[in-house]
């Protein structure tokens, strides 16, 4: 059977720690006086926390000093990770086990191909970092999605060519970077977000055995 590269994205993909930062974010932006909501919450997908924070006070009409701003990313980084200090193997997304599972016994190479610089203690806390041969998280990239680097970087620690690897993703910027790095993209999410992809699932329990079977041999 031919080794492909398997790349996952973290947040939304593995677990969803995309309530942690909601509840991080609301936190920070209601102690401004801005109103925050999970619709602008959605524009933070896969953003980095620069960004985020510079959209939250573009969105209220704030500006801050510079020492305020880091100030600010800091504690919003410390109640993120008071969440997820808390997390456990029951916030792992239905079935993704299964699929892991899966792809070991067929001897694929499987990495992690994440924006979080938290990836690495997430996979701890819900026991899944020894599924992974690579991890490549936010502190090894400089490039944020939807540049390549990071999916290009997992591919190399994997030693699988680029346009040998899938990429599961639940971000429109993800999916653009596994495109441009040629390789197949699989949306796990709504179809009607994630359409540039190969392919779309609503979550993995949509995704048969032998769907998996079929791209390791194609």
């Amino acid at each position: 059977m031919t080794k492909k590269g398997f790349i996952f994205d973290l947040d939304g993909v593995i677990v969803d720690t995309a309530k942690y930062h909601f509840l991080a974010w609301k936190k920070l932006a209601n102690s401004l006086g801005i109103d925050f909501t999970e619709e602008e919450n959605e524009q933070l997908k896969g953003v980095s926390r620069v960004k985020s924070l510079e959209k939250i006070l573009s969105w209220g009409n704030k500006t801050i000093s510079e020492e305020k701003f880091m100030e600010l990313m800091a504690e919003k980084n410390e109640d993120y990770l008071s969440h997820i200090s808390k997390m456990d193997e029951d916030e792992i997304l239905p079935d993704v086990p299964r699929i892991l599972k899966l792809l070991k016994e067929l001897q694929q190479a499987i990495s992690l191909g994440s924006a979080s610089k938290n990836a690495r203690t997430i996979l701890e806390r819900v026991d899944l970092k020894a599924s992974f041969d690579a991890i490549v998280d936010g502190n090894d990239v400089s490039k944020a999605k939807p540049d390549p680097e990071v999916f290009l970087i997992a591919a190399k620690q994997l030693g699988i060519k680029p346009e040998h690897c899938i990429v599961f993703e639940d971000s429109v910027a993800g999916i653009e970077a596994a495109n441009v790095a040629s390789m197949i993209s699989i949306g796990i999410g709504s179809e009607y977000v994630l359409g540039h992809a190969k392919y779309v699932f609503r979550d993995f329990t949509e995704i048969s055995d032998e769907f998996i079977k079929s791209l390791i041999e194609n």
